[in-house]
């Protein structure tokens, strides 16, 4: 009886050592992706910086321009 004990004793912390493991490679994962996030979300926010600026000096361009000859 003191066997089979022992045997479920040892069971249970092989599994929970691979328990910590996992956890801690999905941890790891996890503040990888969120730096890539954060930097991907930079990288929009600036983009769209750019678009404003570009459409903002294409806009009054355009206004000033008169109309193609076809019209």
């Amino acid at each position: 009886m003191t066997a089979t004990l022992e045997q479920r004793l040892t069971e249970l912390e092989v599994r929970v050592s691979f328990i910590d493991d996992t956890m801690a490679v999905l941890s790891d994962t996890v503040a990888v992706h969120d730096r890539n996030l954060f930097a991907l979300r930079n990288a929009i926010e600036a983009l769209r910086i750019d678009l404003q600026s570009v459409r903002g000096s294409l806009g009054s361009a355009a206004q000033d321009e008169p109309p193609p000859p076809h019209y």
